[in-house]
């Protein structure tokens, strides 16, 4: 097979739907939330031991979330750890009149 024989189709803009893997809209979420934990946590220049006391988990347990291994952790959970790293979950009116979204915006 060679390039001109190759099929190239565009994403959908969300990697887990592009899968076919079921709430693929909390999948893409939550890998947003963890995103954002690992940047706070890089920023501050702490270890991931320092990272587990602050938010009661392990160190392996902080290592395995910041590899992407978060299927375990709910919304609920990753949003919470965000506020003990001392974030503020902000929930507004969509911009337009179609239903809201579930997405994550850098602050």
């Amino acid at each position: 097979m060679n390039s001109s024989d190759e099929a190239i189709e565009p994403g959908a803009g969300n990697v887990f739907a592009d899968l076919g893997l079921a709430d693929a809209d909390a999948h893409l979420v939550k890998a947003d939330l963890v995103t954002r934990i690992d940047a706070i946590i890089r920023h501050r220049a702490i270890s991931q031991a320092e990272a587990g006391r602050l938010l009661g988990l392990s160190q392996p347990d902080v290592s395995r979330l910041l590899r992407g291994e978060f299927r375990e952790y709910s919304l609920e959970r990753l949003l919470r750890l965000l506020t003990v790293l001392g974030r503020d979950i902000v929930i507004r009116q969509p911009r337009s009149t179609s239903s809201g979204k579930l997405r994550v915006t850098a602050s």
